[in-house]
């Protein structure tokens, strides 16, 4: 993984065989990221979805292995008791143009993955929810 900061944003390669979430919080924690939001495209080899389900409060996931390009990988990086904390969604497609998505849990580069993280001057930690069942943003 490489990547530069320009001003308020980084943009970043993760490289083949590294796992997206990671490679983020790696560079959150070196850059002292408290607040940004994600955007990404690339090639992954495998990698794990998850859907919540609000009325049972738990997610469920689904694990994808072969040939996939990157459709959307969205989110944000933020706080949770002053710690990273990351919340990102991807969907992906593979050779037949069938698009598979959700909550990131796991995804391995096969070919290249280009990321764009743009910083916020801000704070929004997160707290738990007991009535959703989710660590919510945080407001003051």
């Amino acid at each position: 993984m490489e990547y530069r900061r320009f001003g308020n944003t980084l943009v970043a390669r993760i490289d083949r065989g590294e796992e997206i979430l990671e490679q983020v919080r790696e560079i959150a924690l070196k850059e002292e990221i408290g607040l940004a939001s994600v955007q990404a495209l690339g090639a992954i080899s495998s990698f794990t979805v998850g859907v919540f389900k609000t009325d049972e409060k738990k997610y469920m996931a689904n694990e994808f292995e072969g040939s996939y390009e990157i459709v959307s990988l969205t989110g944000t990086i933020n706080t949770m008791n002053g710690e990273f904390y990351c919340h990102l969604h991807m969907s992906a497609g593979n050779e037949k143009g069938e698009v598979f998505g959700g909550h990131l849990n796991r995804a391995v580069v096969s070919a290249t993955c280009e990321m764009v993280i743009r910083l916020i001057d801000g704070v929004v930690d997160r707290r738990y929810d007991e009535e959703v069942g989710l660590n919510l943003f945080q407001f003051g």
